[in-house]
């Protein structure tokens, strides 16, 4: 099978949503900029791209990859909307991968964008009456008491620490690493490669060129951490807080992926190669450790072993399930998320498997190359990773 290779990779600057500096910018606005931004960066020609597949969850539905492929002027190019929760940027990338290895297609770009910000408001008619229920979301399982599709601070931040029994300061402890992690890196201009600036308009009316993550806290402490409330004190013992689960975020990310034999003759050079994927199904209770079978998974198909692996993004949906699949899958948490993840940079859903994999290749890359994965667990009990190989500079 041909392979599949990632020629370039962007995102935008991730916003804090409804107080940010992207609060008026729609989900289509985020990722047109980052679609034409991949394309310039790779210098393929738009008219040897066969599709775009791009994650979202909260926009309504409709097809936002096609949306903004004619926005971008990609008039001749069609789109794939992808949902699959948490996982949908990276599922993209998959999908994109697998027309490219089967021989159907030779250049795909995938991402995601999410905009809670400016997400619509969905209503659905109450059963048996002529009443609206308002800011009603499709469910992603079928609910129970145990793992509501609602509340993931318990179905699954809590079943994943008492699952695995991660104590509050543990989790605490690994969303302040994560903050740190995720400053070093903004202080360090790691991130301005992989970062589009993007000229928006903030709360106030202003125009503003938002180019760096504003979701980062330096001024948080293991002291400030462990003042935080929990979110349901109401639960006898219940740990997860603002302070050790993700941000809501907005933001968008974009890869483009060709076949090694067309980056060849377009003399394209490639940042990578995509290895293997995998998808995982559990029940919801354990949706937060997903990764600890969607990663043995991924790694089998590519013939490799977890000491194989140079680097991990492993997304903090909540820092309980990092800290569980690292004890469960024996992985050194210094070689996972060191440029900070869901904590700290925050989590803009459909958007944030793309955004790991961008990040991912550019850690792997200063590091002279090497094997990287990138997991997320999803919402209704799922779980996604990529195993992906970064070249040498």
């Amino acid at each position: 099978m041909p392979d599949a290779v990632i020629v370039a990779a962007c995102r935008t600057a991730i916003g804090t949503s409804f107080k940010g500096s992207l609060t008026e910018t729609s989900a289509f606005d985020l990722a047109e900029p980052v679609i034409t931004e991949v394309l310039h960066r790779s210098t393929l020609d738009p008219a040897l791209l066969d599709d775009i597949v791009f994650g979202e969850v909260m926009q309504g539905g409709g097809d936002i990859a096609r949306h903004v492929a004619v926005r971008a002027g990609l008039t001749s190019v069609p789109g794939l909307a992808l949902n699959r929760q948490c996982a949908s940027s990276l599922s993209a990338i998959q999908t994109a991968a697998a027309g490219i290895r089967a021989g159907m297609d030779r250049a795909v770009l995938a991402g995601g964008a999410e905009s809670p910000s400016t997400a619509p408001v969905l209503r659905r008619r109450i059963p048996g009456t002529q009443d609206w229920q308002d800011r009603w979301m499709s469910p992603s399982h079928p609910a129970t008491a145990e793992a509501p599709s609602d509340d993931m601070s318990i179905t699954v931040g809590w079943n994943t620490a008492k699952l695995a029994g991660v104590s509050r300061e543990e989790m605490d402890a690994w969303a302040l690493r994560s903050h740190q992690r995720a400053v070093a890196a903004i202080d360090g201009g790691r991130f301005a490669e992989e970062i589009v600036p993007i000229k928006v308009r903030n709360a106030e009316g202003a125009e503003i060129l938002f180019d760096t993550d504003e979701h980062p806290r330096r001024d948080t402490s293991m002291e400030r951490l462990g003042r935080l409330k929990p979110l349901h004190p109401e639960i006898e013992g219940f740990s997860i807080t603002a302070g050790n689960s993700s941000g809501v975020n907005d933001a968008a990310a974009a890869v483009l992926l060709t076949s090694a034999e067309l980056a060849a003759q377009q003399g394209l050079r490639p940042l990578g190669v995509v290895r293997s994927w995998a998808s995982v199904g559990v029940d919801p209770v354990r949706t937060g450790l997903a990764p600890t079978e969607a990663i043995p998974k991924a790694l089998e198909r590519a013939g490799l072993k977890l000491s194989d692996v140079t680097l991990f993004e492993i997304n903090e949906a909540f820092a309980s399930m990092c800290v569980a699949s690292t004890r469960i899958l024996g992985i050194d948490p210094e070689l996972v998320n060191i440029s900070g993840s869901g904590c700290s940079l925050g989590h803009p859903i459909a958007a944030t498997g793309a955004r790991m994999v961008t990040t991912l290749l550019g850690d792997l890359r200063r590091r002279g190359g090497g094997i990287g994965v990138a997991s997320l667990c999803a919402g209704g009990g799922m779980g996604s990773a990529l195993v992906v190989e970064a070249f040498r500079p």
